[in-house]
């Protein structure tokens, strides 16, 4: 996939204060009462980011928790390390690099935007005010920190399965996580194009794995997205 080139301006000069609408697709903000909900709400950022554009690049220092409110984003590694390989898609409603924010690390992956997405920031500062303060905010964390290890756990599984079928299936199943990935819903806005890069496959190759997904009665594939009707066989059903 190629991509234009990057516009060169940083998520921070495009930011803007998040509307009551983006607020309510936050997932932790509900578990945050009084003071602490007052804090997140007023240090929250947000801004558009188009396709091709880095949210994270290795090397960089962190300054944000970032969390994807609409678009499609990819966590790979840098190419000057090897062979770029893609560790994970990121799908609406997902918050990512919450390790990197504990230790206030510099990032030791890229986040790119596979096409324009709207991309929520909360300050480096105000995530550990948050860890001090707020017994829900700690909880979230805590969740998302071990869904994160399950979930590349399993991508470790995906990168020896060598049935193309069941690599675009189980791909499938991490972009629908009810948990890291909280607001796709049952439909997910995706092209095969995307699910392609994504996968690592070809996209005529992702267009037969879908097709015999859906004879399966896994998936159903709609105009410009696809519909999840199995999400169990897609993580661990066998073809």
């Amino acid at each position: 996939m190629n991509f234009p080139p990057s516009s060169g301006h940083s998520l921070r000069e495009r930011a803007r204060a998040p509307t009551d609408r983006e607020l309510s697709e936050i997932p932790w903000l509900g578990g945050l009462d009084g003071l602490a909900r007052e804090r997140a709400e007023a240090a929250l950022v947000v801004g558009d980011t188009p396709a091709g554009d880095y949210i994270c690049r290795v090397g960089r220092p962190v300054t944000y928790w970032f969390g994807l409110l609409d678009g499609l984003l990819k966590m790979s590694n840098d190419d000057s390390m090897g062979p770029v390989i893609t560790f994970t898609g990121v799908a609406p409603g997902g918050w990512f690099g919450e390790g990197t924010v504990l230790k206030r690390e510099h990032y030791r992956y890229n986040i790119q935007a596979l096409r324009k997405s709207l991309v929520a920031g909360l300050p480096v500062d105000t995530f550990h005010w948050l860890l001090d303060h707020s017994i829900g905010f700690n909880r979230f964390v805590m969740n998302q920190l071990n869904e994160r290890l399950g979930q590349f756990i399993a991508a470790r599984e995906i990168d020896r399965i060598n049935n193309p079928d069941l690599r675009v299936a189980r791909n499938l199943a991490a972009l629908f996580h009810p948990l890291l990935s909280p607001n796709v819903g049952g439909v997910l806005r995706i092209t095969q194009q995307e699910l392609a890069y994504l996968v690592g496959l070809s996209r005529q190759r992702v267009n037969e794995a879908l097709s015999a997904l859906s004879d399966r009665g896994w998936i159903q594939i709609e105009y410009g997205g696809l519909r999840v009707l199995n999400l169990q066989a897609l993580r661990s059903g066998e073809l």
